[in-house]
C-alpha cells in the first residue's frame, strides 16, 4: 500500500470511532503524530485502532494498564493527551 493512501486510511479510521470522545482522543492522536511516524509507528497505530475504544481510553487516561505490545514511547505520547484541543 502507497504510504499516503495508508495515512489517509489511518486517518479515517482515527477519526469515524463511533463516539465524539474517541473521534476526538484517538483522532487528535493522528493529527499530532502522524506526519512524523516511521513504519513501525504506523504499524503500531493500525494495531491500536484494532482495539476497543473503551481499552484505548483507558490506557490514555491511566484508569487501566495497556497490554505490553502498547507500551513504549507511543503509548507515552497517548497518555499524555496534550494533542487535545479543548474550548475553554
Amino acid at each position: 500500500m502507497h504510504p499516503d493512501e495508508e495515512l489517509r486510511r489511518l486517518h479515517w479510521r482515527a477519526h469515524h470511532r463511533g463516539t465524539r470522545e474517541a473521534d476526538m482522543m484517538i483522532g487528535g492522536f493522528f493529527d499530532a503524530h502522524a506526519a512524523r511516524w516511521s513504519q513501525l509507528e504506523r504499524a503500531w497505530f493500525t494495531a491500536l485502532l484494532d482495539e476497543q475504544d473503551v481499552d484505548i481510553m483507558a490506557w490514555a487516561i491511566g484508569t487501566a494498564v495497556p497490554p505490553e505490545r502498547f507500551a513504549g514511547a507511543a503509548m507515552t505520547a497517548l497518555q499524555k493527551l496534550d494533542y487535545l484541543k479543548v474550548a475553554r
